[in-house]
């Protein structure tokens, strides 16, 4: 999900994600180098059942003061990069 606020936390995602199933895991994603958050996270449902009605019933609802984009993660495409080609 992305739109969150900065102060958001992992048990705040916990407390508000898990009213709609089981949750096992929730993060927010920080920077590395300065520890503050991201603005985005991931929410892990123990079922695909659980998790549709979720994404269905969050996404666009304000939670901290701040609309929720709320979807399904989708796979990153490469961006290659990181070390060195020989050209």
């Amino acid at each position: 999900m992305g739109s969150l606020n900065w102060d958001a936390t992992d048990d705040d995602l916990r407390e508000t994600f898990g009213v709609s199933g089981t949750i096992t895991d929730a993060v927010v994603l920080k920077d590395r180098d300065t520890g503050r958050s991201r603005g985005f996270g991931f929410v892990t449902y123990s079922s695909d059942e659980e998790a549709d009605p979720a994404i269905e019933k969050l996404n666009g609802e304000e939670f901290m003061g701040r609309k929720m984009t709320v979807n399904e993660a989708r796979q990153r495409e490469g961006r290659g990069g990181g070390g060195y080609r020989d050209r």
